[in-house]
């Protein structure tokens, strides 16, 4: 997820990012190839895409995955066009979302997230319309909870297409707990930027504040055509790829097409400048000040060398583009589906208050989140180990495939030195983020969290465990898990009883 803020960070090698229900294990996500149990009797208005039409986001994924395209068919798909104005602080949104009830049970209403009403953004909603009828929304939350009623009740695979006009104002300064909101610096940079459908899951529709640290989201993998139009002189780096551009009364309008994704993220700068490589499918994209070219180009490397080295070890990455963007965020480094951003301070090498391992660790964790996080889904607010403490791990195995024992060795002293910050207490790794405090939650869920993750790949023996993690990515990819599934998964692989180890390390006391 998101990393820490960079003043909480001291001499450790990080990168950051960052929850779980009552949790039950969640089954892999299923790949049905039929169409959904009813048609869709409203079609889409914004685009001339029908909603079914999966061939947008064909050139999206590389060849190996093409097979997504014909799964998750109850997968929200949302259309949204979107105005940026030329101060680059107001938005004007339409959203059209065809939603798939796949629940066992009846739902009265679908839930969504307005996240830019905790960041300080001012979110407003003009209308709602359920198939085209105008309804009543209600808030919760401080208003970053929308319920949107449903009558009739949406039965189970049934489907309903619901629209929103809204707007939305980009502050200037807060904007999230790591400023993932926020026009600074001439960056604008759009985290959760449109009203997000929640989870369904075993709670109900899974709803909370989250805390000031951590990551705020849990989502389901959908597929996103989002229209951009903003002023033709920044360069618009966003999830997806592009699929369409032109020019109209001196605005740029670009096209994106994106998916399976969890979220999509956008940023717009005047000052960006590129440097790209491809590796194998897949375009990778470095983006920064013209000023900090050389930083660009370092980074740029890094992220190369750790695509190459989690696409050996875990599975190829799913996606023909994947982009890094340099934005003033107060955290080293955030993740999200098909970009990650990594903090504008560290990209100036001659001045930054941080060593070089910094950066060079924050781009590998932040990169492995693709794999944790975007493709294998978890609730980062009640499971946050489950992509934290995995990418931690991770994060290990890169400097272990790049500079041998000696650079594993010092990195997991960084691990160790985070879990010192509270001197090697015995607190569960698998608490929720609200229960931790925010030393702790760096300490224990960046810190032991990757040791235990090793102390697992020890009991379980290095082949299996390896082969563990590659199962586990292929039978959750797109879907969700949870501790309960990883845990059988690992049990199933090893023909052994984890529950000691798990008790030891993972589970509240």
């Amino acid at each position: 997820m998101r990393s820490f803020a960079c003043l909480v960070i001291t001499i450790s090698i990080l990168s950051i990012t960052s929850c779980q229900p009552k949790a039950t294990a969640t089954t892999p996500l299923k790949t049905e190839t039929e169409e959904d149990e009813s048609a869709t009797l409203v079609p889409p208005r914004l685009f001339d895409i029908a909603w079914d039409d999966r061939s947008p986001f064909s050139p999206g994924l590389i060849d190996s995955e093409q097979g997504a395209l014909n799964q998750l068919a109850g997968a929200s798909i949302y259309h949204i066009d979107l105005q940026i104005a030329d101060d680059l602080i107001h938005l004007n949104g339409q959203e059209e979302v065809r939603y798939t009830n796949q629940e066992t049970e009846p739902l009265e209403e679908v839930y969504f997230r307005l996240f830019p009403n905790l960041f300080n953004g001012a979110m407003v909603i003009q209308s709602v319309e359920v198939n085209h009828q105008d309804v009543n929304p209600s808030y919760e939350l401080f208003r970053s909870a929308m319920r949107v009623p449903l009558s009739p009740a949406l039965q189970p695979g049934e489907n309903v297409v619901i629209s929103i006009a809204f707007s939305a104002r980009v502050p200037m300064e807060g904007g999230g707990g790591y400023g993932i909101f926020i026009f600074d610096d001439d960056i604008l940079t759009l985290a959760h930027f449109y009203p997000m459908i929640a989870v369904y899951d075993d709670e109900g529709w899974n709803l909370e504040i989250p805390p000031d640290f951590g990551d705020v989201t849990y989502v389901d993998s959908s597929f996103y055509i989002i229209q951009i139009t903003a002023p033709s002189a920044v360069t618009i780096i966003a999830s997806g790829i592009e699929s369409d551009r032109q020019m109209i009364d001196n605005q740029q309008q670009i096209t994106y097409a994106g998916g399976p994704m969890r979220d999509f993220y956008l940023a717009a700068s005047s000052r960006y400048a590129v440097v790209s490589e491809k590796i194998g499918e897949t375009t990778v994209n470095s983006y920064a000040p013209a000023e900090f070219s050389e930083g660009a180009e370092t980074v740029l490397g890094y992220a190369v060398d750790a695509l190459q080295i989690y696409s050996d070890r875990f599975g190829v990455y799913p996606f023909t583009e994947f982009d890094v963007v340099s934005t003033p965020t107060q955290a080293l480094g955030i993740e999200y589906p098909g970009i990650v951003v990594i903090a504008l301070i560290m990209y100036d090498l001659e001045n930054c208050i941080y060593p070089p391992s910094y950066l060079e660790s924050t781009v590998a964790h932040e990169v492995g989140h693709q794999w944790f996080y975007s493709v294998i889904g978890n609730d980062q607010l009640d499971e946050p180990w489950l992509d934290e403490a995995v990418v931690q791990y991770a994060t290990l195995l890169y400097w272990q495939d790049l500079y041998g024992s000696s650079g594993a060795a010092s990195f997991r002293q960084s691990l160790e030195d985070r879990w010192a910050r509270v001197d090697k207490a015995d607190i569960p790794i698998g608490m929720p983020v609200r229960s931790y405090s925010g030393v702790e939650y760096g300490a224990i869920v960046y810190g032991r969290g990757p040791l235990f993750v090793e102390a697992l790949e020890n009991t379980m023996g290095q082949e299996t465990f390896n082969n563990f993690l590659h199962d586990y990515y292929e039978t959750y990819k797109w879907g969700i898990a949870t501790t309960d599934s990883f845990k059988q998964l690992a049990e199933s692989e090893c023909q052994c009883d984890l529950t000691e180890l798990f008790s030891e390390w993972v589970y509240e006391k």
